[in-house]
């Protein structure tokens, strides 16, 4: 379980195909140094994923993420065909975020990390401290987004602005836009998307009453 807040910015090391699966290897240098384990889950850009392996880093760039530690994540095909991790690429800046503590707070919404599908960067408002962002919503999911509720985008937990029938809108502050990959995407780009657990339940539990009625 997660909460939307970023911790890290990473940087992609590689992606190796492995049959219809993948490990992913991102650099992490807060993480790394603060013992991250070998069985903990990590949010990469909104999606669980497990951490497999970890080494300390032997870079020493002095751009973020360029040294520090290595995570190693396997990523299976169900999460290739579902997210945007397949599109990764070495450099790439990726949203990392620790599973939340028990007895931490819940500054964002309910996260699982269960990417529901993806959508894309339509347009981009600056404000005189924010921008306001839209982005494409696929029609199944739509249902499930409704204006002042939450959704996470590649992760990070927003408060939707205004909907439509295969859109919606967001407004980043200036700390989003500094502290995660929201604040460097284009029109055009690509993102992961996780509609707000307890919609998808009253939803489904609607559709069986419907059905038994």
């Amino acid at each position: 379980m997660f909460t939307g807040i970023i911790e890290e910015l990473g940087a992609v090391v590689g992606l190796v195909p492995r049959g219809d699966c993948a490990v992913l290897t991102v650099r992490a240098v807060a993480m790394a140094a603060d013992d991250v384990r070998h069985g903990q889950s990590i949010a990469v850009n909104g999606v669980c994923l497990t951490v497999i392996g970890t080494r300390s880093g032997e870079h020493g760039g002095e751009r973020p993420g360029e040294h520090g530690g290595e995570l190693d994540f396997d990523v299976m095909a169900e999460t290739l065909a579902r997210s945007t991790l397949g599109w990764l690429a070495p450099r790439d800046p990726v949203n990392l975020e620790r599973a939340m503590r028990a007895d931490a707070r819940l500054d964002g919404h309910i996260v699982q990390g269960h990417v529901d599908g993806t959508g894309v960067l339509l347009a981009r408002t600056p404000g005189d401290a924010w921008d306001a962002v839209r982005f494409s919503l696929p029609t199944e999911l739509a249902r499930y987004v409704a204006e002042k509720g939450s959704i996470a985008v590649d992760g990070v937990s927003l408060t939707v602005t205004g909907v439509g029938p295969d859109w919606f809108e967001v407004g980043l502050i200036p700390e989003t836009l500094r502290a995660t990959t929201l604040g460097r995407i284009h029109i055009g780009d690509a993102v992961n998307l996780e509609t707000d657990v307890l919609a998808k339940h009253v939803a489904r539990l609607l559709e069986r009453d419907g059905a038994s009625a």
